[in-house]
């Protein structure tokens, strides 16, 4: 089975589409029959997955559209929802799935802050606000779907930027999908993909080889199919080293520090360091 929004001839936007989870999403959606826009930077980049995209498809490459975009420029954002539209003649689906993490620390650059924030979370925000009112007067069964992180669930130590900027994305998102199904003849559903280890080129690190614990963007959008299906929400992927069970201790434990009034971050406090440990062993 497949979500009512995916259907062949329905128009599909990927931002962040030319690799990685983009671009294995695009691929697929290409597969169902879909028209594709995918959004990224660099040329080259696009018209080498174009071609990927394109031998997928009825259409080959009349069903396929690149557009290069900066998601934190509100106007490319513009000028992309404006070319899909006269392209195809609307959205349909909607990936805002663009990101970086460049690594960033408390005291680091004011500007590499703000860039984080602007294309995680800016992105995401200003897109939406662009596309979605076309999307919901198509009245067509539509799917906006937002890339999160684990990382903007547990906030671990280390690169607060990117946890803010996916923090920041899961509320929205949350947000977004009751204002949704709160709003009258909407067909639209929003979604939160939080994937685990991905091998791609944001995680990669120079690595040329997939590490034995990381999945592929195949399979996590293998994964996200199969819970778009479902009609779930919080799309949280596991990966071959951390199973959801083991996922749900770390959420669970990262709210705990609230209700228990533990110091934040407590799970990588010396002081509970053996407390966490057993917890995350449980199994109910």
């Amino acid at each position: 089975m497949t979500a009512a929004a995916l259907t062949p001839g329905s128009v599909a936007v990927v931002t962040g589409g030319a690799a990685g989870i983009g671009l294995a999403a695009a691929q697929r959606f290409a597969q169902l029959g879909l028209r594709v826009c995918i959004a990224d930077l660099g040329t080259s980049r696009l018209d080498h997955a174009a071609e990927q995209i394109a031998a997928l498809t009825a259409g080959k490459a009349s069903d396929v559209l690149t557009v290069e975009t900066d998601v934190s420029s509100i106007e490319d954002l513009r000028h992309l929802e404006i070319t899909v539209r006269n392209r195809f003649g609307g959205t349909d689906i909607l990936m805002n799935n663009a990101g970086i993490q460049p690594g960033s620390s408390i005291l680091g650059s004011f500007d590499n802050w703000e860039r984080v924030l602007n294309v995680n979370l800016w992105g995401a925000i200003r897109s939406t606000q662009l596309f979605l009112p076309a999307m919901i007067e198509r009245g067509r069964p539509g799917l906006i779907i937002n890339t999160g992180s684990k990382q903007g669930i547990t906030t671990p130590p280390g690169d607060p930027a990117y946890n803010v900027s996916k923090a920041g994305l899961k509320a929205f998102t949350e947000a977004l999908q009751h204002e949704l199904r709160t709003t009258p003849d909407c067909k639209i559903s929003a979604h939160l993909l939080i994937p685990g280890f991905v091998f791609t080129e944001l995680t990669a690190q120079g690595r040329t080889v997939k590490p034995a614990a990381a999945w592929t963007p195949t399979q996590t959008v293998d994964f996200m199919m199969e819970r778009l299906a479902n009609g779930d929400f919080y799309i949280l992927c596991p990966d071959n080293d951390v199973p959801r069970s083991l996922d749900e201790r770390r959420i669970l434990w990262a709210a705990g520090d609230i209700v228990e009034n533990r110091p934040p971050l407590s799970r990588w406090h010396p002081d509970y360091a053996k407390a966490f440990e057993t917890f995350s062993q449980k199994t109910s």
